[in-house]
């Protein structure tokens, strides 16, 4: 990494410590979310941005981290940060099984399937049988944790500290992989899995644990997510969230580490601006703001940042002065971050 990367690294991160205490503490509840869905967004991509296989589904696991936090709370008393680990193997362990006879299936016929197991996930967790557990249709409710050690932060600024702490571990953790032998194979296996098994690369195995890493994170995401509402139930884990997961990672940038940021900020906020904007039709002005999107960056928010950037003389993002950056370079150049 270059030193002025680190550097507006650092400033980033110190403009987001100093973020909770500018705003009101709704707004704080508000980043608090963005955190989470970028979390999620991060999961997504690894998935369908670096390894090719596109979901509909992984509002499926982000209800499985939800549950699985909220019950260990709820039932057992586990302390909120506990839970994250635990949902996160859970949702780890479920998204391999389910990558394993997702292994036949590619493309279009993927995508159907992961839409089934997004569709069904309401219904089981309202099954009678479980409602010991899940509570049913009424949910469970959990209470939001203080701050430790006497610090001098409500629970929403806590909350927003220990979840940007989370991101950060978890964005560090996804830099690490994909930037390694890993990540060379998941892109291998995503622009040509029969050249990549010709070299060697193990294409099953690799894709049943990206689609499990990949719902490892969502699951984390998705135990955070319910620490922050404080709430839990079936209706709030609807196909609608998938299709918003899969959203954000197409407006911030597919096979980008940053663009996860930039697409849970989409969904958080823009949603909110067209419920302002318009209280008959709010999604007809969602519908608007994303067709716009895509229409002014058809690479992502994060593949706009990077052309702009590219315009300016960036010889680190343009390969060199007096080049020029295409479609197929771009994506190249992406894919290796």
């Amino acid at each position: 990494m270059s030193r002025n990367k680190l550097i507006f690294l650092v400033v980033l991160v110190l403009v987001a410590c100093a973020l909770p205490f500018l705003v009101s503490n709704y707004r704080v509840f508000q980043f608090t979310l963005v955190l989470v869905y970028a979390i999620a967004l991060l999961g997504l991509n690894l998935l369908t941005g670096y390894n090719g296989q596109i979901s509909l589904g992984h509002g499926a696991f982000y209800a499985i981290g939800a549950y699985t936090a909220a019950i260990l709370m709820d039932k057992f008393g586990f302390p909120y940060w506990a839970t994250l680990p635990i949902a996160g193997a859970v949702c780890l362990v479920v998204g391999f099984l389910f990558g394993l006879p997702a292994l036949r299936l590619e493309g279009i016929y993927l995508a159907l399937a992961t839409f089934a197991l997004g569709v069904s996930m309401p219904q089981l967790l309202k099954y009678h049988h479980l409602e010991k557990w899940t509570g049913g249709v009424q949910g469970i409710v959990i209470t939001k944790p203080d701050a430790p050690f006497g610090l001098p932060l409500n629970p929403d600024q806590w909350l927003y500290f220990f979840t940007l702490v989370v991101m950060l571990l978890m964005f560090l953790f996804a830099w690490n992989l994909l930037r390694g032998r890993i990540g060379r194979a998941l892109i291998a296996i995503r622009d040509h899995h029969v050249a990549a098994e010709a070299m060697g690369v193990n294409t099953s195995i690799y894709k049943s644990l990206t689609f499990g890493v990949s719902a490892l994170y969502t699951g984390i995401a998705g135990a955070l997510g319910a620490i922050a509402v404080q709430f839990v139930a079936p209706d709030s884990f609807n196909i609608f969230l998938s299709i918003v997961f899969l959203v954000g990672i197409v407006i911030g940038g597919l096979a980008s580490i940053p663009g996860a940021i930039y697409g849970a900020i989409f969904i958080q906020f823009i949603p909110n601006i067209a419920d302002e904007l318009s209280k008959a039709a709010p999604w007809a002005i969602f519908g608007i703001f994303m067709i716009g999107f895509v229409y002014a960056m058809p690479f992502g928010i994060n593949g706009a940042i990077r052309m702009l950037l590219a315009r300016f003389g960036r010889k680190a993002q343009t390969g060199g002065p007096g080049s020029t950056i295409t479609e197929s370079s771009l994506k190249t150049k992406e894919a290796s971050q």
